[in-house]
């Protein structure tokens, strides 16, 4: 009841940009509260949400989300496999977007080839750990959210545990030679999965439900050609933000648009269409 009190003390009239009305916390106010209650702050928001007022910070989500679907955000457990181009603006994006908990895993270390795409990458991070510059992203962007890193690549054990307890997976890898495995192991712990490649200008997005068809049951492990085409940043940053999409809908509560189908793009000629997979 104190923290309800505190919450409904401290919330402001504010204003959407078309003038509708609602009441606000500011990101300061969050972290105090959050500190003198001893909660988690992505606690705090969720609480406040449920009592009708909005931390700032997801202001502008609200118009799409909704109150009850950002706190079903915030309430959420997201796991990562992969930290570097897709990776790291999917984390960039979930974590401005304000999912509670995120785990990532890369056992990697930024070089100079990562300058084109990965949003996390900096010509002072070079050969830095992938997963260490994520939390300092998250810890950075939005101090509400939770991150857990996971430096080293992952056996089908690491992957398990990574999986454990979370509410949806993303599959951020590179290539294709480790995706069977990855996809494997969230279909053994029962989780939604998210999964997108580049090559070029091209890329794909699909969700693989834990009984339902799998992109990678087609593509396999071989090479991809990713490794001759190269991954541009503008179709990294396509896949990714599709992927993050995906992951909101599901997260919110709302049926995933992508389960059992592939989104194809091509950028070169701006073509996009989906296709089955059953």
């Amino acid at each position: 009841m104190k923290l309800k009190e505190d919450i409904a003390r401290l919330a402001r009239e504010a204003r959407q940009p078309d003038g509708s009305a609602y009441r606000s916390l500011a990101c300061d106010e969050v972290a105090a509260l959050a500190a003198a209650h001893g909660v988690p702050a992505w606690e705090l928001e969720a609480a406040a949400l449920d009592a009708g007022v909005a931390p700032e910070r997801y202001a502008r989500n609200l118009g799409s989300l909704g109150p009850a679907g950002q706190a079903r955000l915030l309430r959420s457990c997201v796991a990562l496999v992969g930290l570097g181009g897709l990776g790291g603006t999917v984390l960039e994006t979930l974590a401005r977007m304000g999912v509670g908990r995120l785990r990532g895993a890369d056992g990697d270390r930024f070089e100079e080839s990562n300058l084109n795409r990965q949003a996390l990458c900096r010509m002072a991070g070079l050969g830095c750990a992938k997963a260490q510059a994520a939390a300092e992203a998250v810890a950075g962007l939005n101090p509400s959210v939770q991150f857990e890193q996971r430096l080293g690549f992952l056996d089908r054990g690491g992957m398990a545990k990574l999986f454990s307890g979370a509410d949806l997976a993303l599959d951020c890898l590179g290539g294709l030679a480790s995706r069977p495995a990855l996809h494997d192991a969230a279909r053994a712990a029962g989780l939604p999965l998210v999964s997108a490649g580049v090559a070029g200008w091209t890329g794909w997005v699909a969700t693989v439900l834990p009984h339902g068809p799998s992109p990678i049951d087609l593509l396999g492990s071989r090479p991809g050609a990713e490794d001759s085409l190269g991954c541009p940043g503008p179709a990294v940053h396509a896949a990714a933000s599709l992927q993050c999409a995906e992951a909101a809908r599901l997260l919110a509560g709302q049926p995933p648009a992508l389960a059992g189908k592939m989104l194809l793009f091509d950028l070169a000629d701006m073509h996009f269409e989906t296709v089955d997979l059953g």
